[in-house]
């Protein structure tokens, strides 16, 4: 006989979060995280509605970086106090932008593009990239991200960047995104400093950290439904990012 939910659901109320990954200690595969020296620093902005502990990947990755700064808001008057340090030239900071702009659409076939205001290629994109010394991340839903954009007018002094990724996510049908590029966290941070840095050993480290993270949640669901859900169906008539 299965187990009553009622009883299910006491058991995973009681269950502990890890304290620096914030998932149920079922999923947390923290104790495999391999630290990694980058240049390119991180700020991950995580909106304050995002609830999807299960299969999130934004502690996860700060997990990696001694120097990650990771903050839950909506609004911060600028770099500098999102950081919490000053910061001298913004615009050497690059902002995974959410906009329309496709690298399909670019002509050029590279992973990262960096582009202008109006969704343009930048010209000197070997030059843009080399100078870029911070990513700012937005963590949440395509509508949540989007949120997070337009509330921090700060972001207008950064690079915009945007991904062209040679292979979907490995979410898979765990979560369906409405666009080819829609990735991961963790997957868009392998990409940004493996190919800013010029290290491949950034990516393989991430994304391992990745697939163990996605093949604790596969066990977890099988035995405790109720800690790792299946994904609702998404509607995606309403355009997320």
């Amino acid at each position: 006989m299965s187990e009553p939910t009622e009883a299910k659901t006491d058991i995973v109320a009681e269950i502990e979060e890890c304290a620096h990954c914030g998932k149920p200690l079922p999923l947390c595969i923290c104790d495999s995280v391999t630290p990694i020296e980058s240049r390119v620093q991180l700020l991950i902005l995580i909106h304050p509605q995002e609830q999807d502990r299960a299969l999130g990947t934004a502690r996860l990755l700060a997990r990696h970086f001694e120097n990650a700064v990771v903050r839950i808001g909506l609004s911060w008057p600028s770099l500098a106090k999102a950081l919490g340090r000053p910061v001298p030239d913004p615009s050497r900071w690059a902002v995974l932008y959410l906009g329309s702009a496709k690298v399909e659409d670019l002509e050029t076939d590279a992973e990262i593009v960096a582009i202008n205001r109006k969704g343009e290629l930048e010209p000197h994109q070997r030059a843009i990239l080399a100078d870029i010394e911070g990513i700012v991340l937005l963590d949440g839903t395509w509508s949540q991200a989007k949120a997070l954009w337009w509330r921090n007018a700060w972001m207008l002094k950064c690079q915009r960047v945007i991904l062209g990724p040679k292979r979907p996510s490995l979410y898979g049908r765990l979560r369906r995104e409405p666009r080819r590029d829609g990735l991961s966290t963790i997957e868009a941070a392998a990409i940004l400093l493996a190919g800013l840095e010029k290290r491949p050993d950034i990516a393989a480290t991430l994304s391992g950290s990745f697939e163990r993270m996605l093949a604790r949640f596969r066990e977890v669901q099988a035995k405790l439904p109720e800690l790792a859900p299946k994904p609702k169906k998404r509607d995606f008539r309403k355009r997320r990012r």
